[in-house]
């Protein structure tokens, strides 16, 4: 359980009996509770240092006419929604269970975010660099596009031209021994 779950123990109790009353099912994902319905990843719960918490995976599709939710990563976090409480006698079980319900209900209907698109990288030094060596560029190819990103990527990030140039060298042999750039972490 979570590094708070002990804190909050009599209050995370409490509130699994109210999701027991969901057609929700309970597994364990990332150290905690999590209730899915139909494989799909409704709702967590967790214990932390000021609060304990429900949160809701897609919540951001949820009315919360009680204003109940929050982002607890703005700019990061897309779909995810918090409800946070301090104590016991903040645990409303029909609010708990409507919010549920229609959580459930947004799930039926699919209602996803889908993660966005990451922009193309375009390194104009690879390109002519395969240019002038077709074997490059064929064993380039290969490569299933997530990993020719992770190329790409590595060497637009640098700065300064040099700094590209002595990327591109140290991929080369890489990609013509078919090998990826993080496949050493893999």
């Amino acid at each position: 359980m979570w590094k708070y779950g002990g804190q909050w123990e009599e209050e995370l109790i409490l509130l699994k009996a109210i999701i027991d009353k969901t057609v929700l099912t309970e597994t364990t994902k990332w150290g905690g509770p999590v209730y899915v319905y139909e494989k799909k990843n409704v709702i967590g719960l967790g214990g932390f240092k000021d609060y304990f918490a429900i949160w809701f995976f897609n919540g951001v599709f949820l009315k919360d006419e009680k204003k109940k939710l929050i982002n607890a990563q703005e700019d990061v976090t897309k779909s995810l929604r918090q409800w946070r409480f301090k104590s016991k006698e903040e645990i409303n079980e029909k609010e708990i269970l409507e919010y549920i319900a229609e959580a459930i209900e947004n799930e039926k209907q699919g209602k996803i975010i889908k993660p966005s698109k990451k922009e193309a990288i375009i390194s104009e030094l690879l390109e002519k660099e395969m240019n002038q060596n077709p074997a490059l560029k064929d064993a380039f190819q290969k490569f299933s596009p997530y990993k020719q990103y992770e190329f790409l990527e590595y060497i637009e990030t640098a700065k300064q031209e040099k700094t590209k140039l002595s990327r591109i060298e140290k991929v080369i042999p890489m990609i013509l021994a078919n090998v990826g750039l993080n496949d050493k972490y893999r």
